[in-house]
């Protein structure tokens, strides 16, 4: 039997398929070293990955690089997660990275996955949660700390941006054993008040073990709980914690998250006078419209001659209940005369019409029928007539009434010469009253008799 043979190029994607529909290789996380990094100049970076027995070749492209925060190097210790996969034109397996971290902050960094995991699972990330940040509150509840820079960008822009909204702080721990707790706390007493509308929690930007509070799971379930809507500003943009994907709202900034909390007043007052210059043009264009109109109803002919106006509109309904009538006449005449129409083609159309119609026309055919019939019986009767007078000229009774006979021999054949009558022989003639018998005597030819006859050539 012929062995099915493969190309290469279907050999190694039969591979890429298997390692692709594994799941337990597309969420690997690694810890290990990097050698012989390079950075592409399209983004991608190029590296590999090795311990003290074996090593990998790597691919972190631009698009998941760019949220690295350090500059990978030769020789560095890295936690990496990412998939397995082949890459097809050399048949060679490797590491596409999804993810990179320095080996000093491992551990925290699979906490932070990890609890993301289990919160993204149980539903706290997802839209349908999300309560909408009122758009001019009137009381603000500032959680942080309050001796960071944080707490004055977010009182600052929201006094700026909008004084006549009432800021509170609750100042809270952000970093620290007691900083889970504390914010935690304070959400649950900024609820339990029922003064606020919006709550901004946060802080500062720094390293993952500063920022780790807000990584925690009971912050995020303070948050979750929530009635008040939350807006989370923890760190600078590219700092992403648990609480900004549970938070109502994310603000890159605690400034930003103070912006998006309140309107600003200049452009709350520019709106105001955009609208109240429209008020005031829409009510102008709406008095002028007024005026035109009133104007035009004043210089009408009816309100100068009123009384002329009402006997002309008098004569008009009496004219037009003139022609009204004369149509009502004109339309019930038109109506009965159509119904007559009707009736008529009805009565023309009615069955006892027509089967008087077809019993006359059965009387017709039937007495065309008998006039044929006796027509073609007179016909007959008179050929056949014809028939009869023509066979009785012919018929040989009538030649006996002229005194011929008919002379028949022994054997009862006619006799039409004398050679079928010997001498001797008997004979039997049939004359118009009867039959003679006789004997031959003699035979006397027609020679002699001065007649030709067909023997004469004997």
């Amino acid at each position: 039997m012929t062995p099915d043979f493969w190309t290469v190029s279907q050999l190694n994607y039969k591979v890429k398929y298997l390692l692709d529909t594994e799941t337990s290789l597309q969420n690997v996380w690694l810890r290990a070293e990097i050698s012989n990094f390079k950075h592409h100049s399209r983004g991608h970076m190029y590296f590999t990955l090795k311990d003290g027995k074996a090593r990998v070749s790597s691919v972190m492209f631009a698009g998941n690089n760019r949220y690295i925060k350090f500059r990978p190097e030769d020789g560095m210790n890295v936690l990496v997660r990412g998939s397995v996969s082949v890459y097809e034109p050399y048949g060679q397996y490797q590491l596409y990275v999804k993810e990179m971290q320095p080996d000093g902050i491992g551990n925290l960094y699979l906490a932070y996955e990890k609890l993301k995991e289990k919160l993204e699972k149980k539903g706290y990330f997802l839209e349908e949660h999300k309560k909408a940040i009122p758009k001019m509150p009137a009381s603000i509840a500032v959680i942080t700390s309050p001796t960071g820079a944080a707490v004055r960008d977010i009182i600052t822009t929201l006094t700026r941006r909008y004084p006549l909204a009432k800021v509170t702080l609750l100042p809270v721990a952000v970093q620290g054993e007691a900083a889970v707790s504390s914010i935690a706390n304070a959400i649950h007493q900024a609820n339990s008040t029922g003064r606020f509308d919006v709550i901004i929690t946060g802080r500062g930007g720094g390293s993952l073990e500063e920022l780790w509070a807000f990584n925690e799971e009971a912050v995020a379930d303070a948050i979750y709980t929530s009635s008040v809507p939350v807006i989370s500003a923890v760190g600078h943009e590219s700092d992403v914690t648990i609480s900004d994907f549970v938070a109502d709202l994310r603000a890159p900034t605690p400034t930003a998250a103070a912006e998006l909390a309140v309107p600003s007043k200049e452009e709350l007052t520019q709106f105001l006078y955009d609208r109240t210059e429209r008020l005031k043009r829409a009510m102008t264009s709406q008095l002028e419209t007024g005026k035109e109109r009133l104007n035009t109803l004043s210089s009408a002919y009816a309100f100068r001659y009123p009384k002329q106006l009402i006997e002309q509109k008098e004569q008009d309904l009496d004219r037009l209940y003139e022609t009204l009538v004369r149509e009502v006449k004109r339309t019930v005449s038109a109506e009965k005369e159509r119904l007559l129409q009707f009736d008529k083609r009805l009565q023309q159309l009615h069955p006892a019409a027509k089967i008087q119609e077809e019993r006359d026309r059965l009387i017709r055919n039937q007495e065309n029928l008998q006039r044929q019939i006796n027509d073609h019986l007179k016909e007959k009767k008179h050929l056949l007539a014809m028939q009869m007078s023509k066979l009785d000229l012919l018929s040989p009774l009538k030649l006996m009434e002229r005194g011929y006979s008919l002379v028949y021999n022994d054997n009862n054949e006619l006799v039409k010469s004398t050679s079928a009558a010997p001498d001797n022989s008997n004979i039997r003639i049939e004359v118009q009253d009867g039959q003679l018998y006789c004997r031959v005597y003699q035979r006397e030819s027609a020679n002699r008799l001065g007649l030709r006859s067909d023997n004469d050539d004997r």
